[in-house]
């Protein structure tokens, strides 16, 4: 019996390369067979809770471990073959949730205003899959004006925090609003558009945010809201 999360053997597979730094980007669209299953296991969960750490912008619960294991299968050799991960890493799943915008944008703390990153380390990977079939905003990465940096490696961190805490108490604290295009403090190269049962593979080092529609996104329920199934994984 197939998987109720098993692959789409007609799915299409694209790199984008993002950004001066040409940051690979993976785009699978038409991931799942049946993309339903997902959705409907998703609005079933009354599990949703605010997310551990404060920071996303609402609230999260865990992805069935069949839906992790078989997405996973799916993407492994891309992976490895897009990022030239060493053969000598293992990979390993870090987490997996389902995961709700619910925050006004006027409830927002400073740090979910701006663009964050997940990981430093150099093969960490989040895989952003988009299930509702309504429209929602999609996902944008960033640049840090002042440093320069795209990507916030091990090396780059101490800097880049320094920097964009200088210009958020001296220079221009960010708006009490979701980021959605480029400001003073950052610039949005670059996007991916939301759209039902694709799923965006990045590095967790990239500076991104989903960029969010007040008026379509930001909801307390799956049925309607931009609900999303995200797994980080390393290579380590």
């Amino acid at each position: 019996m197939l998987s109720p999360f098993t692959k789409n053997p007609n799915s299409t597979v694209k790199v984008m390369f993002v950004g001066s730094e040409q940051t690979p980007v993976i785009v699978i669209d038409d991931m799942l067979l049946t993309p339903q299953a997902v959705e409907a296991d998703a609005c079933a969960n009354t599990d949703f809770s605010p997310a551990e750490n404060g920071f996303y912008p609402g609230t999260r619960s865990a992805l069935p471990r069949e839906y992790i294991i078989e997405v996973v299968r799916a993407c492994y050799q891309k992976i490895a073959e897009v990022y030239a991960i060493p053969l000598a890493l293992q990979l390993k799943p870090q987490a997996g949730y389902y995961s709700l915008v619910s925050t006004p944008g006027n409830r927002l703390s400073v740090l979910q205003r701006i663009p964050h990153y997940d990981a430093t380390e150099p093969y960490y990977f989040a895989l952003l899959h988009y299930i509702n079939t309504d429209q929602h905003g999609g996902t944008g990465f960033f640049r840090d004006n002042s440093s320069g940096f795209e990507r916030i490696g091990q090396d780059r961190e101490e800097t880049y925090l320094q920097s964009a805490e200088h210009f958020i108490n001296h220079i221009q604290a960010p708006a009490a609003a979701y980021i959605t295009a480029s400001t003073k403090q950052f610039t949005l190269h670059s996007r991916v558009d939301y759209k039902p049962n694709r799923l965006v593979i990045y590095p967790g080092n990239l500076l991104h945010s989903g960029l969010i529609d007040e008026h379509n996104d930001v909801s307390v329920n799956p049925v309607n809201g931009r609900l999303t199934a995200n797994i980080f994984i390393n290579f380590t």
